[in-house]
């Protein structure tokens, strides 16, 4: 079926199809740095960046932008608080947010840019709003004039009453209209601003990421995600002015929102005074049982949060750490050449580690269902604790062989979620070494993939059986089914 996606724009899966094919562009809202990240902001980076390492494992090569928001109301209330610098807050938070990004082991972005790195990009695209006249200036602001956008709405499916009543909310007597949305913003006394044509001032906070995807992304880039509580008025403001300002549609092909985290079943929010920073979570429980909770609960759906939900996340996490370390520990002990898998057992078991592969990215390619996949790993997991609790791992002279390319899987679905690392690249380290020590002949281990694929074609498993001859292939073997049988030769 190949990859499919949740498009919030159509509201249905979408097969996934890139602009540039064996590329992937994909932005997604950074943080406004006033303050440390909670673990409703840590969601949303969490789960793009399973989204990217996905992608990265099916064989794209993945432009991934994310910005830094460094001029904001939020940051010029803190720093009169704190007695510094907007600058000096953003510094300061910005770098705390790239600490905490770290402990989580989400990879960096391609490229981060800041918003005030990009304000010349910020007032050429208002600059051709103005002259096309879909935005006016009034009295050194400047406005984007909705009701000219006759697609305003799209994406969040707001009808017209609902828009007017958000706009008579944000009133404001520089507006023409209530429902129309600040790109610049007049400058005060005694805060940051950049000059422009309409006077000194800065950036509203939809007008930057309309700059920066479009500046190092273009128009019609692939994945666009964030937090559904962006959806609109953010995504919806950012469509408007960077479609008008291009002349082009769509401005992104795929938009992706993640779900909320709720705490007691209430929404996290600062007026409810229930937010919890990572920097705190992370002194208490491992970096790894945060990702495992966003793991288990598909993108799209809100996460409960709370103590019980982190400990029994604990508790996922250390099966899935203790049955690697544990299997690491018995193969170490095995200091002789091992024989052959030949026990119906053990083909058994090793076609059910090709249907795990297979049900595993089955699960990912279906809108990245993390829960579902998850759920694989778990089978596999009691799969492999049940082999060693029979012994067959020392009883058996294929025994090892088995639980070495149980390991062996187990490490590396882990790893396409960013689970077990570095832990994962240091068991792999000592299970090559294994492998060179014990393992027999590749022409054994072929025959045995081979049986493997004659059990899942007996089964009717043709998924399985194709799986094994794909991986094969890919090892430079060729199979020939003959009436006589199977035979195979290195291409």
């Amino acid at each position: 079926m190949g990859l499919v996606v949740y498009n919030t724009m159509s509201r249905r899966k979408e097969p996934f199809q890139p602009r540039d094919e064996g590329k992937v562009s994909m932005y997604v809202c950074g943080p406004t740095v006033y303050n440390y990240i909670h673990i409703g902001n840590a969601r949303a980076y969490l789960v793009f960046d399973i989204v990217r390492r996905y992608l990265a494992f099916k064989g794209y090569e993945v432009e991934y932008v994310q910005n830094f928001t460094d001029i904001d109301d939020k940051i010029i209330n803190r720093a009169d608080q704190e007695g510094k610098t907007p600058a000096e807050v953003a510094s300061l938070y910005e770098e705390a947010f790239l600490e905490d990004m770290e402990s989580l082991n989400i990879r960096p972005p391609t490229i981060m840019p800041r918003a005030t790195e990009t304000i010349p990009d910020m007032i050429e695209i208002i600059e051709g709003l103005v002259s096309k006249g879909y935005a006016y200036a009034s009295e050194g602001d400047v406005y984007f004039s909705v009701a000219k956008f006759k697609d305003y709405g799209k994406l969040s499916g707001r009808s017209p009453d609902e828009l007017n009543e958000v706009g008579r909310v944000e009133a404001s007597g520089l507006k023409r209209n209530p429902m129309d949305f600040a790109l610049w913003k007049a400058s005060k006394p005694g805060e940051p601003s950049w000059d422009s044509p309409w006077g000194p001032g800065r950036p509203a906070w939809h007008i930057e990421c309309s700059a920066m995807s479009l500046k190092y992304l273009g128009m019609g880039f692939d994945i666009h995600g964030g937090g559904q509580d962006l959806i609109f008025p953010h995504h919806e403001n950012e469509i408007a002015q960077s479609e008008v300002f291009t002349g082009e549609r769509p401005f992104v092909r795929y938009w992706m929102h993640n779900g909320f985290v709720n705490i007691m079943e209430e929404k996290m929010s600062k007026s409810l005074g229930n937010i919890i920073l990572i920097r705190d979570i992370i002194t208490r429980y491992p970096p790894d049982v945060v990702r495992m909770l966003v793991l288990q609960t598909h993108y799209r759906t809100s996460i409960d949060f709370g103590p019980d939900a982190l400990d029994e996340s604990q508790r996922a996490y250390e099966r899935i750490e203790n049955c690697v370390f544990g299997l690491e520990g018995l193969l170490a002990n095995i200091t002789s050449k091992v024989a052959p898998v030949r026990t119906e057992r053990e083909i058994a078991l090793i076609d059910f580690f090709f249907d795990a592969e297979r049900r595993f990215e089955e699960a990912m390619d279906d809108d990245f269902n993390t829960a579902r996949a998850i759920g694989v790993i778990f089978e596999l997991v009691k799969e492999l604790n049940t082999f060693v609790d029979e012994q067959q791992i020392l009883q058996s002279p294929g025994g090892p062989i088995v639980a070495n390319q149980g390991m062996d899987l187990l490490l590396k679905l882990c790893r396409i979620l960013g689970l077990l690392e570095p832990a994962a690249a240091e068991c792999e380290e000592t299970a090559a070494e294994w492998e060179e020590d014990h393992i027999p002949s590749p022409d054994v281990l072929i025959d045995l993939l081979l049986e493997v694929r004659t059990l899942a074609r007996s089964k009717g498993e043709w998924q399985t059986a194709d799986l094994i001859r794909s991986r094969l292939h890919d090892l430079g073997v060729r199979i020939d089914d003959l009436r006589e049988g199977v035979r195979w030769k290195f291409t």
